[in-house]
This record gives C-alpha cells, sequence and structure tokens, in this order.
C-alpha cells in the first residue's frame, strides 16, 4: 500500500490540471456581436485583417467587452442584412449564426439599416444647392401619402422576429439585446455644413428613429433588451463640432466613414451598453 502512495497522488494531481483548464473556460463570460456597419465601425483604426467587413478594434462591441471582462467573438460586417446572419456575405463569408451556441452568453446586434436601404436614402436626399434649387426627397419618398420608409421599416418586422427566435434557438444561455441607430442630424439638421435641406434632415432622422422604435418593440416582444443610441448622441451629430461628434457627415473630419460612428461614438456606445448588460447582470 505505502508503495502505492506516490502513484494515487501523481495520478491526482495530474487530473487536477486536467480539470483545472475546463473549469477556467467554464468560468468564462462569451459576448457574440452581431451586426452591420453601425456596430462594425469601418475605417476607424485599427481595421481588421479581414477587409472585406471594414470592421474595427475600437467598435463598440470592442469597447463593451471589456468594460465587462468577456471573450468576444465579433463577426459584424458592413453591408450586412439579416440575410446574411444565415448565408454567406458576398458569397464568402460564413453565416453570422454559425458563432453562436450554448456557450455564448450575451449576444448585441445592431441590424436593419441596410435592410431598409437607409444610407442610400439619406444619400439621396443630399442637395448641394439651397431651396428651391433641387428637389426634396422628403417630398419624393411621401408621395401620394404614403411613406416609402416607414413602410419598409413596418416589413421588416416580421423579419426582426424570425431573427430573435434564430438566435435564441442558437444560444438558448444567452442574453440578447438590440443596439438601435442613433442623433446623426439634429431638429431642422444644420445646411449647408451638411448639404441636406431642414425638412429632409427632419425626415431622415425620423425614418432612423422609426427603425430604432420598431426594434425595441420587437425586442421586449422576445424578452430582449434594447439599448437606446438616440439619446446617447443628441448633440453629437454630424453638425456637432469634430471634437463633439459622435457621426462623421458627407466629408468625414475623422478617421471613419462617411454617416457612420466615429472612434468617440463607438466609446460612447459601448459604455451604453457595458452599463445596460451589467444593469441587467445585478
Amino acid at each position: 500500500m505505502v508503495r502505492r502512495l506516490p502513484q494515487l497522488a501523481f495520478a491526482l494531481a495530474t487530473a487536477a490540471a486536467l480539470l483545472a483548464p475546463a473549469a477556467h473556460a467554464a468560468d468564462d463570460f462569451e459576448y457574440v456581436a452581431l451586426g452591420d456597419s453601425a456596430a462594425a465601425g469601418p475605417l476607424i483604426p485599427n481595421q481588421d485583417p479581414n477587409l472585406l467587413c471594414f470592421r474595427s478594434e475600437m467598435n463598440y462591441p470592442q469597447v463593451a467587452a471589456a468594460l465587462i471582462g468577456a471573450d468576444l467573438v465579433d463577426v459584424t460586417c458592413s453591408g450586412a442584412k439579416i440575410d446574411d446572419f444565415s448565408q454567406r456575405q458576398y458569397g464568402i463569408l460564413p453565416p453570422q449564426y454559425d458563432v453562436l451556441s450554448r456557450r455564448t452568453d450575451l449576444v448585441t446586434v445592431t441590424i436593419g439599416g441596410n435592410d431598409v436601404q437607409l444610407v442610400q436614402a439619406a444619400v439621396s436626399c443630399l442637395n448641394l444647392l439651397p431651396e428651391p434649387l433641387g428637389k426634396s426627397c422628403a417630398d419624393r419618398f411621401t408621395a401620394g401619402g404614403r411613406d416609402e420608409l416607414g413602410s419598409r421599416i413596418d416589413a421588416l418586422a416580421p423579419k426582426v422576429d424570425e431573427m430573435l427566435a434564430q438566435i435564441r434557438y442558437r444560444a438558448p444561455n444567452a442574453e440578447v439585446v438590440l443596439v438601435g441607430y442613433g442623433t446623426y442630424l439634429r431638429p431642422g439638421g444644420c445646411y449647408p455644413l451638411q448639404p441636406m435641406w431642414s425638412r429632409d434632415a427632419d425626415y431622415v432622422q425620423s425614418s432612423v428613429d422609426k427603425l430604432s422604435a420598431m426594434l425595441r418593440e420587437r425586442a421586449e416582444a422576445h424578452g430582449a433588451g434594447f439599448v437606446d443610441l438616440g439619446p446617447v448622441s443628441v448633440g453629437h451629430d454630424t453638425c456637432a463640432a469634430p471634437k463633439d461628434k459622435y457621426f462623421e457627415g458627407l466629408v468625414p473630419t475623422s478617421e471613419a466613414a462617411p454617416l457612420h460612428p466615429n472612434a468617440r461614438g463607438m466609446a460612447a456606445f459601448g459604455q451604453e451598453v457595458a452599463d445596460a448588460v451589467s444593469d441587467q447582470q445585478a
């Protein structure tokens, strides 16, 4: 019996060593970020080596993950639509859903802008000349008493429902948080600093707000969380001074894509997401 004690001790020590990494892995907090360019952060330094997605290493998922101490799997990708969650984006990139699993603890999602073509609509609203030397996009999108962008947003709601159900199915243990879009334009805009007539600026921002409101409504219907970036970005829109803005305008004043968040905005948005997640866990 005495001769077997060293062997037993060695066996126990070996078993403990083998079990230790597994126990540590079980304690890791896995955070998966899904979404489009509003989450990815195109052109914000430093960019992920996967140049197809224009994904920044300083986007809001990266900021939030650092604040909450999470292991981040970031598959946000510029140009993404909800369909790209279940199929290959550009015919090359794996579906974003593929990174979800039972081990996932947190999922954040920013999506919908490309589905309803909000950026394209905003670009079509640019007018280099003051009224009446041009055409109002608000008039065009609401001709005949029908709000074209509003109708697109309403039609997207069932797809958001399906998306949330898929996320819940693939990551049943995760907290799910939809993250809305922010305040890109203040009331009345700031023509000619941003070359969009006042009523067109109001129409574009009201459409952004409508999309965020729909995302909030669907999130609540599915028991998911929602982070509203509208209030936190008030006063930090494309009309603000370069040192204050969270979104770049048509001509960027910092390293970021036009009509997208900059690094300052991503830092603020990451803080909002981290605070919301921490409040849910408290």
